[in-house]
Order: C-alpha cells, then sequence, then structure tokens
C-alpha cells in the first residue's frame, strides 16, 4: 500500500512537472510566489517555530508515560478535565498551527483521545491571547470578543464532536494499545515538569510574535510606515499605513536593494521580540543543563530518535503544503477572495470559511489581511469566519493531520472547523 501511495505520489509531480504551462505569465509568476512563501517560511518559521516544536513532541513519546496521558487525556479521561485542559492550551502555547502540529502528533501517538486531541489542535493556534487583542484593536472589539468567545467554543464543540462521531474506533485504538501499568520514573514528578515547562518556553520565545509595523527607509531618502507581509532574501512586501492609520489595502513589494533600513516600531511586544533569542537562548541552556543531570544517555539517544521520525513525518508535509499555497495565491490574488466575500451571505461566509481553511497563516499575520479584505468589501461575518478557521488550519496542517490520523478524521475534523465557522460568521454578521 505505501508503495502505491509512493508511485502515485511519483505519477502526480511527473504529470504537474510535464504539463505545467511555464510559457502563461501568471502560472510562472505563481511557481515564482510558491518559491518566495517556502523562503519566507524557512527563514521566519522552521528554525523558530518547527524545530523546537518537534523536540517538544520527541520529549512527549519519550519521558511522559503512556498510562499518565491516558489518564488524563485519554478516551475514558474525566471530560471536565481532558477538555479545560486541551481547550485552554493556547493561551499557554500562543504558537501557530505548523508548531501544534509535532505536539498534537505526539499526545495522540501516545493514546490521547481523539476528542481532546482535536480541542488541543483547534486551541492552540486559535485561541491566542495576543491575536485576540490586536483583533479587538484593529478591527473592532465586536470582531475581538466574537473571535474570543468562538475559538473556545468551537474547541470544546469540535472535540465533542470528534469524540461522538470516532468513539468505536477510539475505544479500538485504546484497547489495541494495550494500557500498560504506570512506571515509576527515576526522577521526580517536578524535574520532568521543570524540564518541559522550560522546553515549552523555548518555543514560546522562540516564535515571540512580531507585530511586523516598521518604518522603512529606502535608499532615496523616503520613510513609509508600514506592516510587512513577507519578505524573502531579495524583497519585502508590506502593506503602507494611511494617514487614518489604516492599512493600504494594496500590497506593494520592493527590492532590498532600495531600503536602506526597516525600524520596528516601538512597542512592549517588539521590545521582547528584540531580545526573543537571548530569552531562548536561556531557557535551551536550563533544558541542556537538565539533561545532562537528570537524564541518561539512552534516554537521550531515544528523545533524539523520536524527534528525527516526528521530522521525517511531518516536514516534508509542511514544506510541500507551504509551497502548494504559495502557487494557489499567485493564481488566485487576495483582490479576488474579496469581491466573492463581500455581505454577510452563507455563501460568502462559506467561502471565507473554505479559503481560511486551506489559506497559511503565520502567527498575527491574519489580522492585517483580514484588515485588506474588510477594506476591499469583505463583511464582517465573513471575516469572523476567516478568523475562527484561518488559523487553526491551512493546506500544510491538513496533510500532517492526514498522515497522523487519516483521511475520515482529517475531512470530518476541517469540515466541523468550516461549517461551524460558516454558521457563526452568518449569524454574527446578521447582528451586526
Amino acid at each position: 500500500m505505501k508503495d502505491w501511495k509512493k508511485f502515485l505520489w511519483l505519477v502526480g509531480i511527473f504529470l504537474v512537472a510535464y504539463f505545467l504551462p511555464l510559457g502563461n505569465p501568471k502560472v510562472s509568476n505563481a511557481v515564482l510566489e510558491a518559491f518566495r512563501l517556502l523562503q519566507w517560511y524557512a527563514i521566519h518559521h522552521t528554525l523558530a517555530c518547527v524545530v523546537p516544536a518537534m523536540f517538544i513532541a520527541g520529549a512527549i513519546s519519550t519521558f511522559l508515560s503512556q498510562a499518565s496521558v491516558m489518564r488524563f487525556l485519554g478516551p475514558k479521561a474525566k471530560r471536565s478535565t481532558a477538555y479545560a485542559v486541551a481547550s485552554t492550551s493556547g493561551i499557554i502555547l500562543a504558537v501557530c498551527s505548523c508548531s501544534v502540529l509535532p505536539m498534537f502528533a505526539g499526545i495522540y501517538t501516545m493514546g490521547a483521545g481523539l476528542g481532546p486531541a482535536s480541542a488541543f489542535l483547534y486551541s492552540g493556534p486559535a485561541i491566542n491571547v495576543m491575536a485576540i487583542f490586536l483583533s479587538a484593536r484593529v478591527l473592532g472589539v465586536d470582531l475581538g470578543v466574537a473571535r474570543a468567545v468562538g475559538a473556545v467554543l468551537f474547541a470544546v464543540i469540535i472535540g465533542l464532536l470528534m469524540a461522538l462521531f470516532f468513539r468505536k474506533s477510539d475505544q479500538q485504538r485504546v484497547a489495541a494499545a494495550q494500557l500498560p501499568e504506570e512506571e515509576k520514573s527515576g526522577r521526580p514528578l517536578w524535574k520532568t515538569s521543570l524540564y518541559f515547562l522550560c522546553m515549552i518556553l523555548f518555543l514560546v520565545f522562540s516564535d515571540w510574535y512580531d507585530t511586523n509595523d516598521v518604518t522603512i527607509i529606502t535608499s532615496s531618502g523616503q520613510h513609509i510606515s508600514a506592516n510587512i507581509r513577507t519578505s524573502t532574501q531579495d524583497n519585502v512586501d508590506f502593506q503602507v499605513y494611511e494617514a487614518d492609520g489604516r492599512l493600504c489595502p494594496d500590497v506593494q513589494r520592493m527590492s532590498r536593494d532600495e531600503i536602506v533600513s526597516m525600524e520596528p516600531v516601538p512597542s512592549f511586544t517588539q521590545s521582547v521580540h528584540s531580545i526573543k533569542w537571548y530569552l531562548a537562548g536561556l531557557m535551551g541552556i536550563f533544558v541542556l543543563i537538565m539533561v545532562w543531570r537528570w537524564f541518561s544517555a539512552q534516554e537521550v539517544r531515544d528523545w533524539m530518535g523520536a524527534t528525527w521520525d516526528f521530522g521525517l513525518l511531518i516536514v516534508p508535509l509542511l514544506f510541500g503544503g507551504v509551497f502548494v499555497t504559495g502557487f494557489i495565491g499567485g493564481i488566485i490574488p487576495e483582490h479576488a477572495v474579496a469581491s466573492v466575500v463581500g455581505g454577510n451571505g452563507l455563501l460568502s461566509n462559506f467561502v471565507a470559511s473554505f479559503v481560511g481553511m486551506i489559506w497559511y497563516f503565520a502567527t498575527l499575520t491574519e489580522i492585517p489581511i483580514v484588515e485588506m479584505l474588510i477594506r476591499l468589501g469583505m463583511g464582517k461575518g465573513p471575516a469572523l469566519a476567516l478568523l475562527l478557521a484561518g488559523p487553526a488550519l491551512s493546506l500544510p496542517s491538513l496533510l500532517v493531520i492526514y498522515k497522523v490520523v487519516g483521511a475520515k478524521k482529517t475531512l470530518v475534523f476541517s469540515a466541523l472547523v468550516v461549517l461551524m465557522s460558516t454558521a457563526v460568521g452568518w449569524i454574527f454578521g446578521m447582528l451586526t
């Protein structure tokens, strides 16, 4: 079966390479945009987000006992505890979907119930305190509050529905796992807890928010107040702040040769961001000291092996998904999306939810994008639908979720996110 899957992938790549009309300027530009997005992802998110998350996922599968995970997050765990922890994890983690995916894979393979694991998968990137606060400040208090309430409720409801729909297969998975007796660890609980806390803080600091608000000084002496959308080795894509403080809906591209400097706009968030690698490095030193003093050589080898396995499972799918997302974005520009999400009809909300499902949003980037789409005519209902569906899902994350839980569960999970986002956005649009 695996060989057939590999064969189909090879056939698909061959057909795309054979028939892709590179002579078409729109297609060739889309290919270039795909590589630009992939380079931006590699520069800004791989080392800061994905790699630390892989080490945490490897640590979960190595140093947490299966019995402990099953007791607190398994299908037979106390629902109030399991869903309370899983559905509010985003407040603690405050990371994007690409960081949550390895941890989701780790707790699921260790025996966590599909319901709590799904709640964790949605809440990780969706219940993001800074993103919700900025949504209220930039897009309006009504959208900010609706996003906060909707994200928490979505995490719980989606988790409960996933557990309900797949209760038989989850029970079979637990039975096949043959839950072992909890083994006594050679380390006290506080040592393991401190180790994981420092690992999580490393991820939080390394992936610390960048507001992307800057003052660009060009070679011609021009000073531009802007918000950076993406940046690569050669170019910077940005939106200019207009006199009224709102972002211009048009995205401009400037070569780095034209830029003398880009100075971040001062704020507490940016102050922390400027020293994030020092803070992350401090946490990394603590982790290394703890590993040196508290862990055996065999445990470290097991940890590295599990981390490597998660990397082989997840990274190729993330990179492939980001590349395809960039290609689709090059073919279908944001102005075209804005043209079909005007008003607050059901279709507009569904399109916004569906686009959010496949579009990749790094942390906080969804806010200027939604602001731009609103300026281009997007209704408030579709805006909320996009905010609820977008951060939690993307084409890269769908590929990884499929690899972990299979096609049927991935389809149901994504359908729940899209349909619930559509319904809530439609109701919100009618009330505002």
